[in-house]
């Protein structure tokens, strides 16, 4: 057997085993009327709240983000006695929702008895639309428990959720369960208060900020919008790091005003929510540390965090910049570039679309090294060749100095020589052709 052979056969061994892997992480998601994932339901009232959706669409992830690690402090206690209160972004509206809750980090049970979704009153803030307070279940009960390692899925609940605005995802927790899964560095203010106040409208105890979104990864709706997803997985560029806090301003969430104007505008585009899995310094290759690992490689998350989402018919894959820079020695570039084909062959197994990025330019940020430049470019070569992935969004030529390709223009520069200005990230989701998110895996051979 051939060095190539060989390697084929093992790519299709565990793109095999990712699919199954998938299929079990999400086999709620992929449910109509939601449910439990994992973890039991506790003892607690029936909730008569119209769990079942009363108009007919599509199931789509209109938010999403990725668990990290556990956060730090909350080992012992975690929000024990608190409301969690997060604020989280629509790409797209329907006229049900339900959530998805992660205790992945934790390594005890979390008991949530009181979750409730609502409309946000204003942007950004803790007070609620009073008419669109939904208490949600799981499975009927009010309680859930959530083993450690486990997520679980709401039933869902009839609301009308608009397309482009804030929702309020609210959780609490009567007992000690840490450490808190969470998603730091959100770019978005979310809240906290003493006691059981999930049902509150007023906002006004939730005087507790952070910058951190808690226990929830997932928002779907039953959409009339959209029939798909797109699912970006990514690293900070993708996270939206240095983009304006409260103002949505990363390039997935401009990508998705895009295609919302251009559907709108009778244009034939994909009719596609955008959901957003970026993590902050991710590699495709190496994971971060912790068991399970904090901040696991893109070959290690994308099982859970795109071929889970619901309703996944596209990915955006923006990796490797992270791989050049954390490496202690010099990244090799074949390496990274044989994980982002690995990707797109995974995805491809499922039959989605996969659109690939080049590498951003950072001369000028402290690990620029023209070593690592040169890295870079071989890795965008081979991405602009054509053989990584189905379709290139080339953020590499769009953002880069004409004067200086290997550094930012300046105005797209939000002063760290890395991380892009909001009209640098605006400029990422304006070099997309919607178009390129159209069609399906290629036919195999």
């Amino acid at each position: 057997m051939t060095k190539r052979h060989g390697y084929a056969l093992l790519t299709a061994i565990v793109a095999l085993i990712v699919i199954v892997s998938a299929a079990i992480y999400a086999s709620v998601a992929a449910t109509s009327g939601g449910g439990t994932a994992s973890g039991t339901s506790g003892k607690g009232g029936r909730s008569h709240n119209g769990a079942a959706p009363a108009s007919t669409g599509t199931w789509v992830g209109t938010w999403s983000a990725s668990p990290v690690r556990g956060e730090p402090g909350t080992e012992t206690t975690g929000m024990a006695g608190r409301s969690v209160r997060n604020v989280v972004h629509t790409s797209v509206g329907g006229t049900s929702a339900r959530i998805t809750l992660s205790n992945l980090y934790g390594q005890s049970p979390l008991t949530i008895t009181h979750a409730s979704l609502a409309l946000a009153a204003g942007t950004g803030g803790p007070a609620a639309v009073p008419e669109t307070m939904r208490r949600l279940t799981f499975g009927g009960s009010r309680t859930v428990v959530v083993p450690a390692g486990e997520q679980v899925v709401s039933d869902a609940v009839r609301i009308a959720v608009p397309h482009d605005s804030d929702v309020l995802v609210t959780t609490y927790s009567p007992t000690a369960s840490g450490p808190v899964t969470y998603h730091p560095h959100a770019r978005q203010i979310s809240y906290a208060a003493d006691g059981d106040l999930a049902a509150d409208t007023t906002g006004a105890a939730y005087t507790r900020r952070s910058e951190y979104w808690r226990y929830l990864t997932a928002l779907d709706v039953l959409s009339n919008e959209a029939e798909g997803t797109v699912v970006a997985i990514g690293d900070s560029l993708t996270d939206g790091s240095t983009s304006t806090v409260n103002a949505n301003a990363r390039w997935t969430d401009v990508l998705a005003d895009r295609l919302r104007e251009a559907v709108q505008d009778g244009r034939d585009v994909p009719r596609y929510s955008v959901v957003n899995q970026g993590i902050g310094g991710n590699q495709v290759l190496a994971d971060g540390s912790g068991r399970p690992a904090g901040n696991p490689s893109g070959l290690n998350r994308f099982s859970r965090d795109v071929l889970g989402r619901t309703g996944v018919k596209a990915v955006v894959v923006d990796l490797g910049i992270n791989d050049i820079l954390r490496d202690p020695t010099l990244a090799d570039p074949h390496r990274i570039v044989r994980g982002l084909r690995t990707l797109t062959d995974w995805a491809h197994a499922r039959g989605l679309h996969v659109v690939g990025a080049t590498l951003m330019p950072f001369k000028g940020h402290r690990g620029y090294t023209p070593a690592r430049e040169t890295v870079r470019q071989v890795i965008n070569a081979e991405i602009r060749h054509g053989d990584v992935y189905d379709a290139v969004v080339d953020f590499d030529e769009a953002l880069r100095d004409p004067y200086d390709p290997r550094r930012f223009r300046s105005d797209y520069d939000s002063g760290d020589h890395l991380h892009p200005s909001d009209k640098g990230y605006a400029r990422m989701a304006e070099e997309f052709d919607l178009d390129d998110l159209k069609g399906s895996a290629p036919a195999r051979l």
